[in-house]
């Protein structure tokens, strides 16, 4: 009896343990095959808000080929290296794309991209990804409301370091009743990219380093690009 038990023991353990395996073969190779088109997906997003709030009036440049690496930086939240677009018109450096992470979203990260003319005015603020609650903390989106659009014209300056704040916590910022956490960490990485600007300003706009092949628009989207800048000429 004991020796029949033992064996079902086994033979349960070597089912679990093989079960396992296959999940776990399987979880690693549907990551390998999705992780791309999900990347570029995102990337492709990105770039259409790129063109939101850096007005094609504001560069002539190829903007999405005139590129700055960012490292990971506090006043960024970004973990890994990120990539700024520049914008440059008649050769003078006249606005900066950048991606920031806000790390304290009331469901986890929201990914943003900022555009910062060069005198430090912000063009505009867009949010690329976030996990808040429908209908409560989404209204951070533009194709939902118009909140984000609040930032337009602001500047390190303009309103002063104690107004970066909703106006529950004393601050400028309006923000929706239920729904303090959500504008109250986009406030602040849109400060802190304010920061970071004024620190590197320089250095971003000296760079240009070509933007790596994952990051590159597609075909259809090159093309479209190109007739735009030549249509600017």
């Amino acid at each position: 009896m004991r020796r029949s038990i033992a064996k079902a023991s086994v033979y349960t353990a070597l089912n679990l343990l093989f079960f396992a395996v296959i999940g776990t073969a399987l979880l690693a190779i549907t990551y390998q095959l999705t992780h791309e088109p999900i990347a570029r997906s995102e990337e492709k997003e990105k770039l259409k808000l790129v063109t939101q709030i850096a007005p094609a009036e504001t560069y002539d440049n190829d903007i999405i080929k005139d590129t700055a690496e960012l490292t990971a930086d506090k006043l960024l939240g970004n973990d890994d290296t990120t990539v700024a677009y520049i914008g440059r018109l008649k050769n003078q450096p006249s606005i900066a794309v950048m991606q920031v992470i806000a790390p304290d979203g009331y469901s986890g990260k929201i990914s943003l991209i900022i555009a910062i003319h060069s005198d430090g005015k912000i063009g505009g603020v867009r949010v690329i990804s976030h996990k808040e609650t429908p209908g409560l903390g989404d209204y951070i989106e533009i194709a939902r409301n118009k909140w984000i659009t609040g930032f337009n014209g602001k500047s390190l300056d303009d309103p002063k370091d104690s107004d970066w704040k909703v106006k529950k916590d004393g601050g400028q910022f309006d923000y929706m009743a239920g729904a303090t956490i959500t504008p109250r960490a986009v406030v602040k990485a849109v400060h802190k990219a304010l920061q970071y600007f004024a620190a590197n300003r320089d250095k971003l706009f000296a760079a240009n380093t070509p933007t790596p092949p994952n990051l590159l628009l597609s075909g259809e989207e090159q093309r479209k690009r190109e007739g735009m800048n030549e249509g600017k000429k």
